[in-house]
């Protein structure tokens, strides 16, 4: 296998070999298609390679249009988009992966990931196995699974996921299913790694201290402390200056102590979505989107 080159960033080797850019750039929440596009061009003008999207996001078109307009090889790009809930199921998720390609102007993603483990996610799977297989997707993955889901899958496929991108940020930090995902060689990545500019989190005085003392802000603390962890973080921002800001955090490199500082904040407690509420799940499987 051709091995990518990402410059001035590190990388993590993913199980079935393939590198990814351990820092990305994410783009949920950002609807407006320009202010989304402008956003990813700046992203990759700062030195990102890695592009996390999502067809529930409805700004792959945008995110396309960026990459087309940004003046770097697509081979130089790590694009990652997600399957929703509406279109699981082997056919469907066939289909859903061809429209998120053409919205992306794409023949091929360096990763997909389940959005959620609802439905007929087994046969999406099947899907995604199938399209790894013939080349289309460099690498496949899921978000939201618990070691429960992620037991099922395992014992109904062929290929291991390569990620599990779940809420984690230092208030919540879901310890045992890290344990979980290491043990079988699947690699966390955090949603909101900044825990959606929680204020608690963000004015803590123990951050503000290691901060002060790297002259780093306490989102380029948290951020340095995820890549330390091992994890591949995709922060998201449309500010220029915060693009810049969540990029420049490979200049320092945080203690044992200042790292079991971070880890001292978990409280155990979501900011968001519970994959093992019921009420979500329903509400999950009744959501269809114009996707």
């Amino acid at each position: 296998m051709q091995k990518k080159i990402y410059t001035g960033q590190p990388v993590v080797t993913l199980n079935n070999g393939v590198d990814i850019p351990a820092l990305g750039f994410g783009v949920w929440q950002i609807d407006d298609l320009k202010v989304c596009e402008d956003a990813v061009i700046k992203a990759i003008q700062t030195g990102y390679r890695m592009i996390d999207t999502a067809s529930i996001y409805l700004n792959e078109t945008a995110v396309g249009n960026a990459i087309k307009n940004s003046g770097i090889n697509r081979d130089e790009l790590f694009i990652t988009s997600k399957l929703w809930v509406q279109d699981h199921g082997y056919e469907k998720a066939q289909a859903a992966f061809q429209r998120t390609l053409d919205r992306l102007q794409l023949d091929y993603l360096d990763m997909y990931l389940i959005h959620w483990p609802y439905g007929d996610f087994l046969g999406a799977w099947k899907a995604l196995e199938d399209l790894y297989h013939e080349g289309k997707i460099k690498a496949i993955g899921v978000c939201n699974f618990t070691v429960e889901k992620l037991e099922e899958l395992k014992e109904n496929s062929t290929v291991l996921p390569v990620i599990n991108q779940i809420e984690l940020h230092p208030i919540f930090q879901q310890k045992e299913l890290q344990v979980y995902d290491r043990e079988n060689n699947i690699i966390t990545q955090p949603w909101s790694p900044l825990g959606n500019g929680n204020a608690e989190l963000l004015n803590n005085e123990s951050l503000k201290a290691i901060a002060d003392k790297y002259n780093k802000t306490v989102a380029q603390v948290i951020l340095r402390w995820h890549l330390q962890e091992g994890s591949v973080i995709i922060p998201k921002s449309v500010t220029p200056s915060r693009i810049e800001e969540n990029f420049s955090v490979f200049d320092f490199e945080l203690t044992e102590d200042e790292m079991n500082a971070t880890r001292s904040l978990d409280t155990g407690k979501r900011l968001f979505f519970d994959p093992k509420d019921a009420e979500w799940e329903q509400k999950m499987l009744k959501s269809v989107a114009d996707i």
